[in-house]
């Protein structure tokens, strides 16, 4: 049996060592901590900082210290507007994959409108092929949030699935397809569609030549609508596919997609204009009201739930230079749907927005909207 005096000595020989490296770990985490959070400060005094050099800071900080805590520190950055928060975290979430893959879901949040989500099937399918649609269908029920974070994590699988396809549109609005059920109405299908549209109008960023080329191909200069009027555009996903046209219909007239106007929203509204009365110029108008909730914000997705009354006042009389009725209540509805978010946002910053209506026929019109809204995603 050995000594026990002696066993205690040993241990009490050990302690002092074993407190002076915790307090070295402690002290270098702490550096690095201090190191990070001075490079950031040191980022931001720039006030021409750009998305790409915040971007990359993200990116080397998920690197160094994990995308879990680099996610914790992109929700309290104090960031200057007109940054895309959607993009920077699909940024930290693909680091997420590459340092835990697929399982890298049980960390994500529904934060930045479930970047983390999207990011692990976007790696999945890149990875592993089309081949792994059912493992990602499993992984996208998973998804954090509300009962519409199932579906809504078929957008960002969109994304990667235009990459996947080599940015050839209509290969991917196929791909998208055999992700639909009928338990779901095949919202699967239409969501990463939609995915597909906005990844073409600004995406790219796993291979920014053959989107570069493409994107002359699916975007026609003569041709605002298209590729939503194409013929290979099925006609059950027209409308989604209208619905994320709109930042192509702001280049379209001229606009600077980081800093679009008010001028810009006029003139690009007359690009909806000729569609017939039905669900696609409805959602051709529809598309600008997501877009007015986040530029009245200044883009930060993360207080959309904190907006006042002056920011929701300009969504709506942003929505009002459809000039036509329907055009309005369209935009009205798009706008008061992605203030609630699929159930994901506080209801009370949806109400606001309605309450803030004077027009007591487009006030009735937003408030049934978004009871429509409530009654669906808390069904």
């Amino acid at each position: 049996m050995p000594d026990l005096n002696l066993y205690i000595n040993k241990i009490k020989q050990a302690v002092p060592v074993i407190f002076i490296v915790l307090l070295i770990a402690g002290g270098l985490f702490w550096i690095n901590k201090q190191d990070s959070n001075t490079q950031l400060e040191t980022l931001l005094k720039n006030n021409n900082v750009s998305f790409a050099e915040i971007s990359k800071y993200f990116k080397e900080l998920a690197e160094q210290r994990g995308a879990e805590y680099a996610f914790a520190a992109l929700l309290k950055a104090p960031l200057p507007g007109n940054i895309d928060l959607h993009l920077l975290g699909h940024v930290v979430g693909d680091e997420l994959f590459k340092q835990r893959g697929i399982n890298g879901i049980s960390i994500c949040t529904d934060d930045f409108r479930n970047a983390c989500s999207h990011s692990i099937v976007i790696g999945t399918l890149l990875d592993k092929g089309e081949g792994s649609l059912s493992d990602i269908a499993y992984t996208c029920k998973k998804a954090p949030g509300g009962s519409g974070a199932y579906t809504m994590c078929f957008h960002g699988l969109g994304h990667g699935v235009l990459a996947y396809t080599g940015y050839e549109l209509d290969k991917a609005v196929l791909l998208c397809k055999k992700t639909g059920t009928e338990e779901y109405n095949n919202r699967e299908y239409a969501e990463c569609v939609g995915g597909t549209i906005m990844e073409m109008i600004g995406g790219g960023f796993h291979d920014k030549t053959t989107w570069e080329e493409k994107k002359k191909v699916y975007f026609k200069e003569g041709n605002p609508l298209y590729p939503c009027t194409a013929n290979f555009m099925p006609k059950e996903v027209k409308p989604v596919c209208f619905v994320y046209l709109t930042p192509h219909l702001f280049e379209f007239v001229g606009a600077n997609l980081g800093n679009p106007t008010p001028v810009d929203f006029e003139k690009a509204f007359t690009l909806c204009a000729p569609l017939p009365i039905g669900v696609n110029r409805d959602a051709c108008f529809g598309g600008f009201g997501k877009e007015f909730t986040v530029l009245a914000n200044n883009r930060d997705i993360r207080s959309v739930e904190k907006m006042n009354r002056e920011q929701l006042s300009l969504v709506y009389e942003w929505c009002t230079l459809a000039k036509v009725e329907d055009g309005i209540l369209s935009c009205t509805d798009s706008a008061v749907k992605s203030l609630y978010w699929g159930g994901e946002n506080d209801v009370q910053v949806a109400e606001k927005f309605c309450d803030i209506i004077l027009l007591n026929n487009h006030q009735t019109f937003c408030k049934k909207s978004l009871s429509n809204e409530i009654a669906f995603y808390n069904r």
